[in-house]
């Protein structure tokens, strides 16, 4: 066994430890728990999603008003590539915590559903969900399936509404937007009153999100965080792991298991 690999499993038993200990666990995830599952992340230099486009060009909520289209031929192509993920190894360990009571609830920063597919109970969807979108006029929803039918109906590539016609948008939380109230407020409630908070994933940089950590250890609960690249919290971590999230979780669940 390397040395490295020695040491992750160290700050894994030292992990298990912390949340048999603990009376509520729950779990922050980011970009990086779906990477397993063939999904980029956003911020890697060359390989993430945002080395390919500028999000403030098709991801912002003035782009989706000023040029529908535009933002549409990104929005479609990402439809596409979401559509066949599936959750890995590191989702349906977190289903395996949540299922033998060991993790309270799941908040993720994630639109890709692969928490929802994965069978979590518990879901705070902070940035919103690609699983339906809606009217940018009359705000009635329609499933995801029934945009994407629309999306490749529609001559110019912009779903529009049954009802009224105007453009349809994802229920995402888009650059220029502030996050839904209601999910903050449950997302904040979570942290402020987890015994261990377990960042998974997240490169703890965008905010208000970021800020979520900082309520666990504000009162007096544990934050651990797994992701492979550092963070700006790292000096707060009571258990830090830098290995693969899909490996690190599995391992962590079968820590707890036995």
């Amino acid at each position: 066994m390397t040395e490295r690999a020695t040491a992750s499993l160290r700050e894994i038993e030292r992990l298990a430890q912390l949340v048999r200990d603990a009376r509520s666990v729950v779990a922050l995830t980011g970009a990086g728990i779906s990477v397993p599952s063939g999904i980029p992340d956003f911020r890697t230099p060359q390989t993430g999603l945002w080395a390919r486009v500028d999000p403030m060009e098709v991801a912002h909520i003035d782009a989706f008003a000023s040029d529908p289209a535009r933002f549409w031929s990104f929005y479609g192509e990402r439809f596409a590539t979401l559509r066949s993920k599936q959750p890995n190894g590191a989702h349906r360990a977190l289903v395996e915590m949540e299922r033998a009571g060991t993790l309270q609830a799941v908040i993720t920063q994630n639109v890709d559903m692969l928490h929802r597919k994965a069978g979590t109970r518990e879901l705070i969807e902070v940035h919103g969900s690609i699983a339906s979108c809606s009217c940018s006029r009359c705000a009635r929803s329609v499933e995801l399936e029934r945009a994407r039918a629309a999306l490749a109906a529609e001559p110019d590539g912009v779903p529009r509404c049954e009802h009224c016609g105007a453009a349809m948008r994802p229920d995402v939380v888009l650059f220029g937007e502030l996050l839904p109230a209601d999910a903050l407020r449950r997302a904040g409630e979570l942290c402020a009153g987890a015994e261990v908070l377990l960042c998974i994933g997240s490169s703890l940089e965008v905010h208000p999100v970021a800020g979520l950590p900082l309520l666990t250890a504000r009162a007096g609960g544990a934050v651990a965080i797994l992701t492979e690249g550092p963070t700006p919290l790292d000096e707060l971590a009571a258990v830090r792991v830098h290995g693969d999230v899909e490996v690190e979780l599995r391992a962590l669940a079968r820590a707890l298991a036995s």
